[in-house]
């Protein structure tokens, strides 16, 4: 038997992430942990802006039947996130690898790198 996990590696590249949003029945939520500022100057559209030091105050706001997809400027403090909402219990939760820089340079060359 499969974890619950088991669909949901640690890590996802940004092509993976545009496949996985742009499927009709997709059950992902993708999470922008960086902050007002850097959202304001960068963003992917349909992307839900909680900043990291704002996670734990809405852990129970987070839907738990949704695969949560979760970015920042390059990685580093989604994969953090990611490890923590895991450590919380959540399974569906996957960090995008090189966050929005990674996007911006391999997907949607509109959206200005910092």
């Amino acid at each position: 038997m499969s974890s619950p996990a088991s669909d949901c590696p640690l890590e996802i590249t940004v092509e993976q992430t545009r496949d996985l949003l742009a499927r009709p029945d997709s059950q992902v939520v993708l999470i922008d942990v960086r902050e007002p500022s850097e959202y304001e100057t960068a963003r992917i559209v349909g992307s839900k802006l909680i900043p990291m030091g704002k996670i734990p105050e809405n852990l129970p706001l987070l839907p738990s039947d949704k695969h949560l997809l979760i970015h920042c400027h390059h990685g580093g403090r989604s994969l953090r996130v990611t490890q923590f909402l895991r450590a919380q219990g959540l399974t569906r939760v996957t960090n995008v690898a090189g966050g929005i820089h990674a996007w911006s340079q391999r997907i949607d060359p509109g959206i200005p790198t910092y």
